[in-house]
């Protein structure tokens, strides 16, 4: 019996570093299939929907597709165009921006330099600084283009994502089920039931947390975009995409946003201070939205993600498979996080943690 158990464990293991393995080697062009699998994951819901109503599997998910690929193409010409030209204004106005920003504030700065003991600095310094920062970041940004384009990954990927990324999503969506019967027919009869209760909490966790909070981030980007812009800060369509592209990990879209919102107004209403406070009351009211109506209706407190543990899964998605290990790095997360309950649950149940002690 020994023997046969750890035998199971050596082809599981093996099974996982190969599994890892072939993502790592496969990785530039496992993009669109991921996005594809993602975007199935997501409609899967609204095709069961459909096929209550009536429809079959293969209609509603033809219906779901279509609509799924004109509303992105819609949405993708109406927003690329003018959001390109707001980033590439940004990046080529940083400099004056920024130093606009710190001349406001540097008189409230200077105290606090005397104190440390550290000699004032002038605009002339400021632009400077300023200039070498925003160089360093385009060049930065730079380079990873370069990159990119010089493996070819960029065009595959932007082609798959374009061609291949609906295909993969009728597919998955279409054999949804099939798909979902024939792993749950594969499971090791044993551990067949613990298996579906643990896939059953994972994706409660990640229709909890990844459904929801793409929900969150919709809104909030929608609402801070075009409440920047309506209150007349520059650029204030792509601070605001950006604040609410992030803010699934819970204040830091909220901050860094504000931070860039605030910055920017600083450098543009000044002597005109309503200005400034009506970019800082669109943040206000965003935050008291997202904290009292968007996070507890659309996800709730059942998920049990920790920010710290949401950061570490990005970060070491980011590092290992790129784009694409961003893209299921919170899955992963929620996933590795069940599992981990389960186990310590387990542990407390065993002589290992007990001991002699009675239960």
């Amino acid at each position: 019996m020994g023997q046969t158990a750890t035998g199971r464990w050596i082809f599981w293991v093996a099974a996982a570093a190969s599994f890892l393995l072939l993502m790592w080697l496969l990785n530039d062009i496992l993009l669109p299939f991921v996005v594809g699998m993602v975007v199935a994951y997501f409609l899967d819901p609204v095709v069961v929907r459909l096929q209550r109503a009536g429809l079959s599997r293969t209609m509603a998910t033809t219906v779901v597709t279509v609509v799924a690929v004109l509303v992105g193409v819609g949405v993708v010409m109406a927003i690329l165009p003018p959001l390109f030209g707001q980033i590439q204004s940004l990046i080529t106005s940083a400099p004056e921006y920024i130093v606009k920003a710190l001349g406001r504030i540097q008189p409230l700065l200077e105290p606090l330099r005397d104190r440390l003991g550290l000699e004032p600095m002038s605009m002339h310094d400021l632009q400077s600084e300023a200039t070498q920062w925003a160089g360093k970041g385009l060049a930065v940004a730079g380079g990873i283009a370069g990159a990119l384009a010089e493996r070819g990954v960029a065009i595959i990927n932007l082609l798959g994502l374009l061609f291949i990324t609906p295909v993969v999503t009728f597919y998955m969506l279409r054999d949804w089920e099939k798909l979902v019967a024939a792993i749950d027919g594969s499971l090791p009869l044993e551990h067949a039931d613990t298996i579906r209760k643990l896939t059953a909490e994972s994706n409660a966790a990640i229709a909890g947390f990844v459904r929801g909070q793409a929900l969150v981030c919709l809104a909030l980007g929608t609402f801070y975009g075009i409440g920047l812009t309506l209150v007349g800060l520059q650029f204030g369509l792509v601070i605001g995409l950006i604040a609410g592209a992030i803010s699934f990990i819970p204040f830091v879209g909220t901050f860094v946003g504000g931070v860039m919102a605030l910055g920017m107004a600083l450098a543009q209403f000044p002597p005109e201070w309503i200005g400034v406070v009506k970019v800082a009351a669109v943040f206000v009211v965003g935050q008291m939205l997202e904290g009292n109506f968007l996070s507890p209706k659309l996800v709730g407190d059942r998920v049990g993600l920790h920010p710290v543990w949401i950061m570490f899964a990005l970060l070491a998605g980011g590092s290992l498979f790129g784009f694409t290990g961003v893209l299921i790095a919170v899955p992963v997360a929620a996933i590795l996080g069940v599992v981990a309950r389960h186990f310590i649950a387990r542990y407390r149940d065993s002589d290992l943690y007990r001991g002699g002690a009675p239960s």
